[in-house]
């Protein structure tokens, strides 16, 4: 008895892409757990000029019945002969696979699940056509390829593909397909096998008694690598009874098991080695999708990161969450995507407690070869990062917001405030420096010296990159459930001598506005996290302490719960987003007024979140403050260079101390830069 086809695959492409093959080798993967139909469209083409029809006939005879649950009967055709042979029949199957050129036509795409395009470099395809089909095709390649050519024209199958395959020819392209296949929607539940096989697949792991410089080690290992991810505990001085970082990770997407996400306003790109995935919706349904849906993996080490996703979510990922979409779009040209993670096959984890380093890697792609490598240079000892000289000229930085202008709006805020519409604004401005001769990694080692912090990070994504010296956690969840935000608000510089720096810091935890502030905070962090809490577990485990660091004294709380069993993670993560120490309170209303007041100025990364979306289900990520943001146009030598400031206004602030707030905030990264404030 014939079986309802669940999952309707097309494969299109130019001959002599490789269809075929791919075809014949991704329906060998998927019959290891279902029945599989493979129609090959050069079947039922009526000749050599017959790419129209033969097209037409396949959307008709084939794709529909099979879609229907129903038996296809087509009459082949002989390319011996010249002629109509036997009828052909093919019975419906879980999986239908229909590969050839015209499989993704527009007829077609209505009852396909997924369309997959295939392509290859133009001067290859005709001789891999040739060696597949020999001397026979020779003689009709230039009018089947005007064919192919006129099919093209008309209809843009490319651009409507779901998956889009740069086919090497080297083995590689079935295993990338089958993985970016199991990240669409529209395949995720037929592909639950797959993905549990996928998951079951333990990472290689060694460990090695060692207490390296994390920034050290990091250049040494990817160093070089176009898309990495260092997220540092590097205020290793830094005593609290919470460990408030006792990791450094790092990773890179540099082989061919790596993936790298992006998200563009309502669409995802995702890259796994040779493919390419257009994924729609937001991103936090991809998330659920790809991190928080089947079972998480076992950490017998207790790991606070096995190999997930590692990367940022930006600030206007508030249109998923409440917030309003009123900025410039990311898919713009230059303008940075809303968020990018990256799956490394290659993680070191730093126990700086422990003084241990814990090598892990995903079995194949030389993982030994890895793991013996990093440990050799371990033993050997990678040294210290040295701090580059100071950038000259240094940078000269321009202000989004003059001080009567940023003034103005702090005024606007309090009006909002008093009239009932908001408690607390965060407001926020920004610098800004153009073509600036500089290497982001050299920038990220002089921030790290001016002012360690236990949320430092550095993210290099090609043309894009990010140092920071963040203080503040957003939210951590471990894979036991446990949730815990820890927001900053309330801010004094330190003094220039210790009884100046105890003054200043007697002052801020004293004052009753910046008190009210961070409480006001801890309230709406108590609320989202409350949402998705076991009733009774909620709790302020500290309210209003004070930390200091080099170059500011911060006020910090701890609010912690614990996740009901079964919540989605994804979601108890996007309850809380975007931090609301950079939003106000309440959240929703106050982000519609920071629209208006910041004039629908893209906050960009600035405001948002980096950090990790491990394997075991655990997270961990934090604030984007302190950050110097770095972008340039591809094949440019200078960098752009963004700082973004701000701070919390409530109904008793003084316009002129906000605006001295944002320059104490301002001075760690300008500093470190040997950037001066820049004249208001």
């Amino acid at each position: 008895m014939a079986t309802n086809p669940v999952l309707v695959l097309g494969i299109d492409g130019r001959s002599g892409a490789g269809k075929s093959t791919l075809a014949a080798e991704l329906a060998t993967a998927l019959r290891r757990h279902r029945e599989v139909a493979l129609f090959h469209l050069e079947d039922i083409y009526p000749g050599w000029d017959g790419l129209a029809a033969g097209t037409a006939a396949y959307v008709e005879t084939v794709l529909g019945p099979l879609v229907n649950n129903q038996a296809a009967t087509w009459k082949t055709w002989d390319w011996a002969q010249g002629t109509t042979g036997e009828p052909s029949t093919l019975s419906p199957a879980p999986v239908i696979i229909i590969e050839g050129v015209g499989a993704g036509c527009e007829a077609a795409r209505p009852l396909l699940d997924a369309l997959i395009w295939v392509q290859v470099p133009e001067e290859t395809r005709k001789a891999r056509a040739l060696a597949r089909d020999g001397e026979t095709f020779a003689s009709h390649w230039d009018s089947w390829a005007a064919q192919e050519d006129t099919y093209l024209s008309t209809d843009a199958v490319p651009a409507h593909a779901d998956i889009t395959i740069q086919n090497r020819a080297d083995g590689s392209a079935t295993e990338h397909l089958l993985r970016a296949l199991q990240a669409l929607p529209a395949c995720n539940r037929v592909l639950a096998p797959e993905r549990s096989q996928s998951a079951a697949l333990e990472p290689l792991h060694r460990i090695v008694d060692a207490a390296p410089d994390a920034s050290a080690l990091f250049e040494s290992l990817f160093g070089q690598a176009r898309h990495a991810v260092l997220l540092e505990s590097s205020n290793l001085g830094f005593t609290d009874p919470r460990q408030r970082n006792r990791y450094s990770i790092m990773g890179a997407a540099t082989t061919d098991a790596c993936a790298i996400y992006e998200q563009r306003h309502s669409a995802g790109i995702l890259r796994e080695g040779t493919a390419t995935a257009r994924i729609t919706g937001g991103f936090f349904d991809w998330l659920a999708d790809t991190w928080d849906s089947g079972p998480a993996r076992a950490n017998p080490a207790d790991l606070p990161f096995l190999p997930g996703w590692l990367g940022y979510l930006g600030y206007e990922l508030k249109r998923e969450t409440g917030g309003t979409d009123n900025h410039v779009s990311s898919t713009e040209p230059g303008a940075p995507a809303d968020a990018i993670l990256i799956r490394p096959s290659r993680v070191v984890v730093i126990d700086h407690l422990c003084s241990t380093v814990h090598l892990i890697a995903s079995p194949g792609a030389d993982a030994d070869g890895f793991l013996d490598g990093a440990a050799a240079l371990l033993e050997a000892g990678p040294g210290n990062a040295a701090v580059p000289p100071p950038l000259g000229p240094a940078p000269l930085f321009t202000l989004r917001d003059g001080r009567t202008g940023y003034l103005a709006k702090v005024r606007a805020a309090k009006e909002q405030i008093r009239q009932g519409n908001s408690y607390e604004v965060c407001l926020t401005t920004s610098l800004a420096a153009a073509a600036i001769d500089c290497d982001p990694w050299e920038n990220y080692l002089r921030l790290r010296a001016g002012n360690p912090a236990p949320f430092a990070h550095y993210l290099r994504f090609g043309d894009f990159a990010s140092a920071s010296t963040s203080p503040e956690r957003f939210l951590c969840l471990d894979a036991d459930g446990w949730m815990r935000a820890e927001p900053i608000k309330g801010t004094r510089p330190r003094g220039s001598t210790q009884a100046a720096d105890e003054a200043l810091l007697a002052d801020l935890a004293s004052s009753p506005k910046d008190r009210a502030e961070n409480i006001m905070i801890v309230d709406l962090l108590r609320n989202d996290l409350s949402r998705f809490a076991v009733p009774g577990t909620l709790s302020v485990q500290r309210l209003c302490a004070i930390e200091s660091y080099a170059s500011v004294h911060q006020m910090v709380s701890t609010i912690a719960a614990k996740l009901l069993p079964g919540a989605p993670r994804a979601e108890a993560i996007a309850a809380a987003f975007p931090a609301g120490s950079m939003t106000g309170a309440p959240k929703v209303s106050t982000m519609a007024i920071l629209d208006s007041l910041e004039e629908g100025v893209a906050r960009g990364m600035y405001s948002g979140v980096v950090g990790y979306f491990s394997a075991t289900g655990a997270s961990d990520l934090s604030v984007v403050i302190r950050t110097l943001v770095m972008s340039r146009k591809p094949g440019a030598g200078t960098w752009d260079l963004s700082l973004g400031v701000g701070g919390a206004i409530t109904a008793d602030s003084s316009p002129a101390e906000e605006w001295d707030e944002v320059r104490t905030k301002a001075f760690g990264v300008l500093c470190a830069l040997g950037s001066a404030f820049p004249d208001s």
